[in-house]
């Protein structure tokens, strides 16, 4: 079973890699690999994620800390992940610094949420309706870790789901890998088209939509 999550996750790093979505060595990764105990893979801290290695992940407990003592630190934000696998049924959870996230949480990050609507991707998020309307919380960037996942824990609900952390990038999760690959693309995609919408209609940036 580790072995299989292992490359199920270093599969989504490559492909996330190719997208240019790991600038600077940022973002971290988390698979679960049990429920009882609480076991996860999780990205470790200061990699290069374009490159494939032993290194790349380590297993860790249900508070975030290694489960074998060895070289490797946990990435910065594994108590974000430690929070959706302690509240959800999710199975992976992505996060991932980009310009487009970065800029769509600013811009509407006195809101305090991104309020998206009138696009087909908005399906991924299980959302079906011809009116659908998507809804991400934008949450403050605490340089304090524990004081940032408190506030982060209070929008993971369901076994799906994302949130954008002001100026800093999103976190998404789903009940498998494929899942949460597929959020975090959508979300990507619908960031790219709102800003793309704000240079052709700029009025709505005062707009709270």
């Amino acid at each position: 079973m580790l072995k299989e999550r292992w490359n199920e996750l270093a599969d989504v790093k490559d492909e996330l890699a190719e997208r240019d979505w790991f600038m600077g060595t940022s973002g971290n990764l988390a698979i679960k690999v049990s429920d009882h105990p609480l076991r996860f893979l999780v990205t470790a801290s200061g990699k290069d994620k374009r490159k494939r290695t032993d290194e790349d992940f380590l297993l860790v407990d249900e508070f975030g800390h290694a489960v074998e003592e060895n070289h490797l630190k946990p990435s910065a934000e594994t108590l974000l992940h430690v929070e959706i696998y302690r509240k959800t049924n999710a199975g992976c959870s992505l996060h991932v610094h980009t310009i487009d996230n970065n800029v769509i949480s600013e811009v509407y990050g006195d809101n305090g949420e991104v309020t998206l609507k009138g696009q087909e991707l908005i399906k991924a998020f299980d959302k079906w309706e011809e009116d659908a309307v998507l809804k991400i919380p934008i949450i403050r960037n605490y340089a304090h870790i524990p004081m940032l996942a408190n506030e982060f824990s209070e929008h993971v609900s369901g076994d799906t789901g994302a949130v954008l952390i002001r100026n800093h990038g999103i976190t998404v999760w789903g009940r498998n890998a494929f899942e949460a690959k597929k959020i975090l693309e959508a979300s990507e995609f619908l960031f790219r088209y709102q800003l793309r919408l704000l240079e052709h209609k700029p009025y709505q940036l005062f707009k709270v939509v």
